[in-house]
């Protein structure tokens, strides 16, 4: 088993006239939940972009599973959830997967699997515009879980989401990543970065921070992620 999963080197992004990423410099362990932090605006969703391969790299390298993001093989290996609906609501549960399914390549036997894994087994065959918004999320993880991904990049899953159904999808998250895969998940919301085993925290572009829940909280002095961010932020002011 490879040690990274995921290796970043003086990644740069331009866009326009503008620096989206400046010189990003990583890594991500194999079998780890990596929690991309910081606000709306700090490039979190330009990296997983660059990650999967739909972000052109203006400078630096982003080797994913020991070959270059975008790479044709690395299409089955990785599970891609964006902020955008990746699902058709006027198909039901198990329709929605079958077809991803078939996208991939993935057995059929797969959906039964991913059903299970995401707990909607009993929505199976309800329409995903009929869904909770917990419910629809965990559709487009059922889809990007098909055909057992080495890595998954998740783009803000749990945005807009009550406290219980964010905790119910974390805890979903580690099962996952207990079973050898890779979970690279972005946040705006500072208090997730508890639930990681290693947190990069993001602003304006800057990799701020590239360390474990305790190392951020002993390196600022502070109790809690909010805090810690803000001691980063005026640090680098």
């Amino acid at each position: 088993m490879m040690k990274y999963a995921v290796e970043v080197d003086g990644l740069v992004v331009h866009r326009g006239r503008n620096d989206v990423l400046r010189s990003i410099s990583t890594t991500v362990p194999t079998g780890a939940i990596v929690g991309l932090l910081g606000p709306s605006g700090s490039g979190k969703t330009t990296l997983m972009r660059a990650l999967v391969g739909a972000q052109r790299i203006t400078a630096g390298t982003a080797t994913v599973l020991g070959l270059p993001a975008g790479h044709p093989r690395l299409r089955s290996r990785i599970g891609y959830v964006s902020q955008s609906p990746s699902v058709y609501d006027d198909l039901t549960t198990r329709q929605n997967l079958a077809y991803f399914g078939r996208v991939v390549g993935a057995p059929s036997r797969d959906v039964d699997r991913v059903l299970d894994e995401v707990d909607l087994r009993p929505q199976q065959h309800d329409l995903v515009r009929d869904l909770s918004g917990g419910q629809q999320n965990r559709v487009s993880l059922g889809a990007a879980l098909l055909g057992s991904p080495e890595l998954l990049v998740l783009d803000e899953p749990t945005v807009g989401l009550d406290p219980l159904l964010r905790r119910d999808l974390w805890t979903l998250f580690r099962s996952i990543a207990s079973q050898g895969t890779t979970l690279v998940v972005s946040s705006h919301v500072m208090d997730e970065a508890q639930r990681c085993d290693r947190i990069l925290l993001l602003r304006d572009g800057t990799l701020l921070a590239d360390v474990t829940p305790a190392e951020l909280l002993e390196r600022t002095g502070t109790a809690d992620a909010d805090d810690a961010f803000l001691a980063l932020v005026g640090a680098a002011a």
